[in-house]
Formats: C-alpha cells, sequence, structure tokens
C-alpha cells in the first residue's frame, strides 16, 4: 500500500501594525523614570488587541550600565473589545553601545518578567535577552539602520502560558532618525515567530512605528 507524502505544516500568517512611545526623564545624577505605551493592532484578530503600558525607575550603575525595576499594565482586546487583564512585574539590566562594530555600536538588554492574569491562575515566569546593532548611515550621522533581535524565554507552565522555554522572537529592521532635539522616529518591519509545540508555528508581519525622547 503507498504511504502519502508527508506535508510540512504550514505557518500562521498575521499582518500587523504597531504604534509606540517612549520618555525617559532623569532625575538627578543617577536615577532616571521611564514611561513607554505600545498599541498592537491585527489583520487575524479583527482590530486592537494589546495596549501595553510601562512604567519602569533605573538606577544608573555606570555610564553604560542601567538597572531598572517597574510594573506593566496589559490589557488584551478581542476584535478592539476588552478581554482579559494582564499585570506583569518587570525588572531588567541596560547596556547602552558597550561594544563597537564598525561605525555602529551594539546595546544590550536582560529582562526579567513576572505575569499574572486576572481570572487565570499561577505565575509566569520569563527572561527576554535582547541585542541592538545601529549602524548610521555616515560617520557622525544621526539617522541610522537599527537592527534589533529579543527572544521570549518562558521559565515554567501556568494556565496561560503553555510553552517552557523559548516560546517567540521577535527582529526587527528599521530606520531611525531625530525629529527633534532629544526626539527620535523609528521605522521599521518586525517579524515576531512563534513556537507553538503540537500546532503550526505563527509568523506575525509588523510595521512597526515609534517615538523616543530622553530630557
Amino acid at each position: 500500500m503507498a504511504l502519502a507524502p508527508s506535508v510540512p505544516a504550514q505557518a500562521e500568517d498575521d499582518g500587523q501594525l504597531w504604534i509606540g512611545g517612549n520618555a525617559v526623564m532623569a532625575l538627578g545624577r543617577r536615577w532616571r523614570f521611564s514611561n513607554e505605551a505600545i498599541v498592537r493592532f491585527s489583520e487575524n484578530r479583527h482590530g486592537l488587541y494589546e495596549a501595553e503600558m510601562n512604567s519602569l525607575l533605573g538606577y544608573r550603575v555606570s555610564g553604560k550600565v542601567t538597572l531598572w525595576a517597574g510594573y506593566t499594565h496589559d490589557p488584551n482586546y478581542d476584535a478592539g473589545h476588552f478581554s482579559v487583564m494582564e499585570h506583569r512585574g518587570r525588572q531588567q539590566v541596560t547596556f547602552d553601545n558597550v561594544v563597537k562594530i564598525g561605525r555602529g555600536q551594539l546595546s544590550a538588554r536582560l529582562r526579567m518578567e513576572e505575569r499574572w492574569r486576572e481570572g487565570a491562575s499561577g505565575t509566569a515566569l520569563r527572561v527576554r535577552p535582547f541585542v541592538r546593532y545601529a549602524l548610521p548611515f555616515r560617520a557622525g550621522g544621526a539617522t541610522a539602520l537599527v537592527l534589533t533581535h529579543e527572544s521570549f524565554i518562558d521559565l515554567n507552565r501556568t494556565s496561560f502560558q503553555r510553552v517552557e522555554g523559548e516560546e517567540r522572537m521577535r527582529n526587527l529592521i528599521a530606520v531611525a532618525a531625530p525629529l527633534a532635539r532629544n526626539v527620535n522616529l523609528e521605522i521599521g518591519y518586525l517579524h515576531q515567530h512563534g513556537f507553538r509545540p503540537g500546532t503550526d508555528d505563527s509568523n506575525d508581519h509588523a510595521a512597526s512605528i515609534s517615538l523616543s525622547s530622553v530630557f
């Protein structure tokens, strides 16, 4: 009896739009306060599906290293209608421009999160290593090509965090340019690949637009 050839599963694709803004304010010589907001829209989810708000207090250990801790308020939506609330504790250490490669600078971040969802049991733990390379288009210029990678590594399983190990990764290619003094605009393409044991992986293709400012 002939056997049918094995056909690889097809990944689930989704077109998305991510819009974000982040402001960092100096509180004296070493202390910093950061406030970030990100909204995400999806074709497959029929509109708004997440509105993430992050507030962090940072302590600058040295010129390139800062320790941060804070809270993430993360309501989730279904086709623009509220569905579930997620709360997160967040701690991270950032390394700014720690390695020079050619004309560009490499930065890094290691983030730890504790996640709770209303109506669901358990505390979900994960770490998120992140690297960013910024390459100016010309020596001494402020406009740059930006490449980033971030992995989401789940440390346990709960009723809403079902993968133990690498659960997703994000890769971004973008152009960053100054809009005004202390204000930068970054526009690019972000690919988010989700690892989903037992079913097809997912691929989100997102147009990413973000503003950042430092005071």
